[in-house]
């Protein structure tokens, strides 16, 4: 049988240290990974929620500026009816 010199046992135990260490590293390791995978799963579905909020704000730009051109008619409309009145009546501006 082989004996262990005493430098070999202390070799030993701080090989097992080290490995003790480096399983604590590496599980810290693995919880901050998932934890920035779920920061971008979460990202991502924000992402996704922008895109729908671009596209509802482009569709209210567009009605809003159909109500602009429609208010543009109707604010013409007036001011010709309002001179079509003074010139029938005979009033000043």
């Amino acid at each position: 049988m082989v004996e262990k010199k005493e430098s070999d046992i202390k070799h030993e135990s701080l090989s097992s240290k080290n490995v003790n260490e480096l399983l604590h590293a590496n599980k810290q390791l693995i919880e901050r990974i998932d934890k920035l995978v779920s920061l971008f799963e979460d990202a991502a579905k924000h992402v996704g929620e922008v895109e729908s909020t671009e596209a509802k704000i482009m569709e209210l730009s567009s009605r809003l500026d159909s109500l602009l051109d429609q208010n543009r008619a109707i604010a013409q409309g007036l001011v010709l009816l309002e001179k079509y009145v003074r010139g029938k009546t005979g009033l000043q501006q």
